[in-house]
């Protein structure tokens, strides 16, 4: 599970923001992933409650939105939402396509106290 992995880098992140802001915990992290990331959010939720304890985001409040992909045609420059990385376009169905976004994981915002 590369969940564990990928929430021990936002704990980092997330202190590296609470330094920067003199601050010593943070109240509400927001973050936004993209369905074609690699990213389970069930098993980023599991992992979540070890990787944050005793970190600046252990009694924060987590809201993740999740983003859809979304790509271009490069045949017909029709865009489209993508279910999964081989869909087809639904105007030419080429599987020619340039990802635009759904690949991403952001943290969004912080607030700290």
């Amino acid at each position: 599970m590369h969940e564990f992995s990928v929430a021990l880098g936002i704990v980092k992140i997330a202190e590296k923001e609470t330094i920067k802001a003199n601050k010593t915990k943070v109240d509400l992290i927001e973050l936004e992933i993209g369905s074609l990331s690699g990213i389970e959010i069930n098993a980023l939720n599991y992992a979540w409650d070890i990787a944050v304890k005793d970190t600046v985001l252990e009694y924060s409040e987590k809201k993740i939105t999740p983003l859809d992909a979304k790509a271009t045609c490069i045949d017909c420059e029709h865009e489209f939402i993508l279910e999964n990385i081989y869909d087809i376009c639904p105007i030419c169905e080429s599987y020619k396509k340039e990802i635009i976004k759904g690949k991403e994981l952001i943290v969004k915002s912080l607030e700290v106290s």
